[in-house]
């Protein structure tokens, strides 16, 4: 089958055009709404938990999980659902862990929450490093993987494709701030489990919807290995590595800790996390079975001849069971997942220079709210822009290592601190600081040196840090600098306030 990949397509185009001048529609509506700084960051605390566990799964299916994911299991096999299953078990830690202390802790970002006992400014200025980290790479993923996608599907030159991407998702967080934010993810959610739940049914139809059909074709075309693990990660720290930065790397992410503010009280915000984990489950349920359908139905060599990651095996599936129509389709709702993520990934990075450098570490906490959102509003151009320029740079890049990189920090980062603000007595501002630098620099330094770049970017013969992935070890850093610059340089206020925060932690006394 010849397929249309890589030509102007009518249909990708107006299925395009429909959801952007549909969300840019949500924007104008959410644009009379957004006056206020709580309106802008937290839409006024006004979503529901159904509306936030839909906006939350829209914000977390990325372009890795939906193009990454299905391309891994049609060129790896089993090993693919690896990322599946890592990004999935981190829902329920984070229901338990960090989702009710946040709501009832933090106002707009997730420094509220280490700042609420310790010095406002170092432990401020440090958290906001680790959060620009972790939401540059993100974002750096997605840009690169839109501009990929709109190349191949509409024929546009990579750095226009960019730059629409770019310009599009400014309008919606310039004007719309997080409540059109939250409407053009869950509009996104629905469209991509639709489309996957759509694809899924189509491609079992091939097979009389028996899974042990499938599987069976899988076995007899590509031998047994196919659906058993270690075709991708076959060292087992490796694996590991992998799974504490998929898992633990989502309770340090702004973007999606930055969702709680948006419900009323810590009950919605429990709420919203049991439905996101149900949506979420299910898409990665079924986004396996699209890998596997486009490894038998297409063959592995003509997905790798188009792109190397694997990355279009959906869109080629959606091509060749229903024509140009539902591949026109599935490119729309894939840009459309790029486009909601990066959106929130801005919101996130914008908060954090305003809110948290600008009102509390230049303004020690007097800024007028039109000052914050001016400001909020400057630094979401110059974060736009700054995406924008590494996303044409990153052009040739892997997208999969900069997503990994970004969960790595996470975890390394600002998951150590936040959890250890929360539960652990002890905890003071300079072990804090500490231990977000040690963990967000360490998981980036180790990345460098690891196979991922050293070998496969700079073409060095071999690693000087033996693991792709660094969380086993960056992470063990960043808790142990805690640990010991906490109990070296201990702090009497913030061992005082601990009772007190505890309080509202769990009884949401106070909570804004």
């Amino acid at each position: 089958m010849e397929s249309q990949l890589g030509q102007p397509n009518f249909l990708s185009i107006l299925f395009f055009f429909l959801f952007v001048a549909f969300t840019l529609g949500v924007t104008y509506w959410a644009a009379k709404k957004t006056k206020t700084s709580s309106e802008f960051y937290a839409a006024g605390r006004s979503i529901t938990g159904f509306q936030n566990g839909l906006a939350l799964s829209g914000d977390f299916m990325s372009a890795a999980s939906f193009l990454g994911i299905s391309g891994m299991v049609a060129l790896k096999g089993y090993d693919g659902m690896l990322y599946a299953v890592g990004w999935l078990v981190g829902w329920p830690a984070l229901l338990f862990l960090v989702a009710e202390p946040l709501r009832n802790l933090g106002k707009f970002t997730f420094a509220d929450v280490v700042a609420y006992r310790l010095k406002q400014k170092p432990i401020r200025i440090a958290a906001a490093i680790g959060g620009i980290l972790v939401t540059l790479t993100y974002s750096i993923a997605q840009i690169v993987g839109s501009g990929k996608l709109i190349n191949l599907m509409f024929g546009l030159p990579y750095e226009i494709a960019v730059i629409t991407v770019g310009v599009v998702m400014l309008l919606y967080v310039l004007f719309g701030g997080m409540i059109a934010t939250t409407w053009v993810q869950i509009i996104k959610a629905c469209l991509l489990l639709f489309g996957v739940t759509l694809l899924t049914v189509l491609s079992l139809s091939h097979f009389g919807f028996s899974l042990e059909n499938l599987y069976g074709a899988v076995d007899q075309k590509f031998g047994k290995s196919s659906l058993e693990p270690g075709g991708l990660v076959a060292n087992p720290i490796d694996a590991i590595s992998l799974g504490l930065a998929l898992m633990l790397g989502l309770l340090g992410l702004p973007h999606i800790l930055m969702r709680f503010y948006t419900v009323p009280d810590a009950k919605e915000a429990r709420k919203s996390v049991a439905y996101a984990t149900t949506f979420i489950g299910y898409f990665y349920l079924i986004i396996p079975i699209v890998g596997f359908s486009a490894a038998v139905l297409i063959g592995r060599e003509p997905i790798a001849n188009i792109d190397k990651g694997g990355n279009m095996a959906a869109a080629l599936l959606a091509e060749l069971l229903g024509g140009t129509l539902l591949m026109g389709f599935i490119a729309a709702v894939a840009f459309a997942t790029i486009l909601a993520v990066v959106a929130g990934l801005t919101l996130a990075a914008a908060s954090t220079i305003s809110h948290d450098i600008y009102v509390n570490v230049v303004k020690g906490g007097k800024a007028t709210e039109g000052e914050e959102v001016g400001l909020a509003k400057k630094a979401t151009i110059a974060f736009g822009i700054l995406s924008i320029l590494f996303g044409i740079l990153f052009k040739d890049q892997n997208v999969a290592f900069l997503v990994g990189l970004a969960f790595a920090v996470a975890a390394s980062g600002n998951f150590p601190a936040l959890f250890l603000s929360i539960v652990w007595k002890n905890f003071s501002t300079v072990g804090g600081v500490v231990s977000i630098l040690t963990g967000s620099v360490s998981a980036v330094l180790l990345i460098i040196l690891s196979p991922t770049i050293w070998v496969d970017v700079f073409g060095f013969e071999k690693a000087i840090f033996p693991l792709k992935n660094p969380a086993v070890v960056s992470m063990t850093l960043s808790f142990f600098s805690a640990f010991v610059f906490s109990k070296f340089f201990p702090e009497e206020t913030a061992q005082k306030l601990y009772e007190s925060e505890k309080i509202r932690t769990y009884l949401g006394i106070g909570a804004e």
